[in-house]
């Protein structure tokens, strides 16, 4: 794939760029390696100033970076803007929260004591250089909720992004450049992804995040695997969104409708497999079905848009695939189905409701990443959740009911990283986020992702003669 900006409402090449070298590549590892071993020396207080300083900067730029990525990848301008604002925000609160989620923790007197030591505490320490591949789908906020926790850290960060959005992967080092922070501790490595395995077995390299696909993530996973390096992996999402008789179901039906198509329906955590119950089901799908088909396609850059276009032929085409297959196997399009009418360029898909899906399609086993709902109805919340759970996916969920013994079987048998009740799923800088099962495995953000890339040091002190 190459390294270009190609605007998907237009189909259109506006900028390409040449990949580094072998050479080139190199030189900015050795410059990360250099960088790190001074950084890592530096206060809290000091990377929280730079933090709080690239921050401010996001917010001047706001406006130019949001058109940026809505050019290169298709959301929503508004979205972007507000991706914009969340990060900003992100990187304020580990700014401002940083120092004590890393602070030198002391077991009990008594344990101590035990231990045979005068003295004894666990510090979090900076590992070193940390390899970052990040997805097209939400380009600045992927990079940042990797990037502010790290160099918070102490740690220096490399970027390999989506070859689709490399002006925004270029952005990121600028930005972190003239907030002042020293040169290398954050860069962009703009190379392809058969370059990867060489970095991440260059040995100052040493460890790695990946969020995106299945198989880029065994990839990764495997050469990291044979290094002995860390890895932390946010891959993909079939999320269930369950609503139960007692929910308020207007409510549920308009969240539904944000919970599957935020950022164009290419969300990992966006609500994909709606599992609704039949004494609500014709309630939920009226209201449900109406809003989607309500929804305006077209250019994102329009302020009055609600649905740009896909980030890419090729993922066009694969939801397609998914579609097809299913109606052929007998499920029913609600609205949409395809490519909308009067868009003769770019890569838009109607945002569509599918009712009747069996679990010989295709789209119940897979990932539908575009605005398409899979409607089922169940019976029982039991039933929902075996139904949830018959997925090789785990990223998170949302479930919809007032009823307290249901809030407590969902929070206790849905397998996923999160459970999110009468609300859809977000993330937030304070919470934890990840997934089990080949949703991938350990954290980002809050005290959970900070600590991921530090090195859980023991520290003990003997005790003197006479103590």
């Amino acid at each position: 794939m190459p390294i270009a900006t190609v605007n998907p409402a237009t189909g259109e090449t506006l900028r390409t760029f040449d990949a580094l070298s072998a050479e080139e590549t190199e030189q900015r590892i050795a410059v990360a390696h250099a960088t790190f071993l001074q950084y890592r020396t530096t206060e809290f207080s000091e990377r929280a100033r730079l933090l709080h300083r690239a921050a401010d900067l996001l917010d001047k730029d706001q406006d130019d970076i949001a058109r940026t990525m809505t050019t290169e990848m298709g959301k929503p301008v508004a979205a972007a803007r507000a991706e914009a604002a969340k990060c900003a925000k992100a990187m304020r609160w580990y700014a401002d929260n940083a120092a004590a989620l890393l602070a030198d923790e002391h077991p009990s007197a008594a344990d101590a004591a035990d231990s045979g030591a005068s003295r004894v505490y666990t510090r979090y320490r900076p590992l070193g250089v940390v390899l970052a591949v990040m997805p097209w789908n939400f380009p600045l906020w992927q990079v940042v909720r990797f990037a502010a926790p790290t160099l918070m850290a102490g740690n220096a960060g490399l970027l390999k992004h989506a070859s689709n959005v490399p002006q925004t992967a270029l952005y990121l080092e600028d930005l972190f450049r003239r907030a002042g922070f020293p040169h290398g501790c954050f860069q962009t490595l703009l190379i392809g992804s058969r370059a990867v395995e060489a970095v991440l077995r260059d040995p100052r390299v040493v460890a790695a995040t990946l969020t995106g696909s299945e198989p880029a993530g065994r990839s990764v996973a495997a050469v990291a695997g044979d290094e002995v390096k860390k890895t932390v992996l946010e891959l993909g999402g079939s999320d269930p969104y369950i609503v139960m008789p007692s929910a308020d179901i207007e409510r549920a039906a308009a969240t539904a409708v944000t919970a599957r198509v935020q950022n164009n329906g290419q969300s990992c955590i966006a609500a994909k497999r709606f599992l609704v119950h039949t004494d609500v089901y014709d309630t939920f799908m009226e209201h449900f079905t109406t809003r989607m088909g309500a929804l305006k396609v077209g250019d994102p850059l329009d302020e009055s848009t609600d649905i740009g276009p896909l980030a890419t032929e090729q993922g066009r085409t694969d939801l397609e695939e998914l579609v097809a297959d299913a109606v052929r196997l007998g499920a029913t399009a609600l609205c949409g189905g395809g490519r909308p009418t009067g868009q003769d360029r770019g890569w838009f898909f109607a945002p569509t409701v599918l009712m009747g899906i069996t679990t010989d399609m295709r789209i119940h086993h897979e990932e539908a990443f575009g605005p398409v709902a899979s409607i089922y109805r169940v019976t029982s919340a039991a039933e929902a959740v075996e139904l949830a759970n018959d997925t090789p996916f785990g990223l998170s969920s949302n479930v919809w009911t007032r009823d307290e013994e249901e809030v407590d079987l969902f929070a206790r048998d849905l397998e996923a990283g999160g459970v999110f009740f009468n609300g859809m799923t977000a993330s937030h800088p304070a919470l934890p986020f990840g997934g089990i099962k080949r949703s991938g495995y350990g954290r980002e953000l809050s005290g959970h992702g900070i600590r991921e890339f530090c090195n859980i040091t023991t520290v003990w002190h003997g005790a003197e003669p006479g103590e």
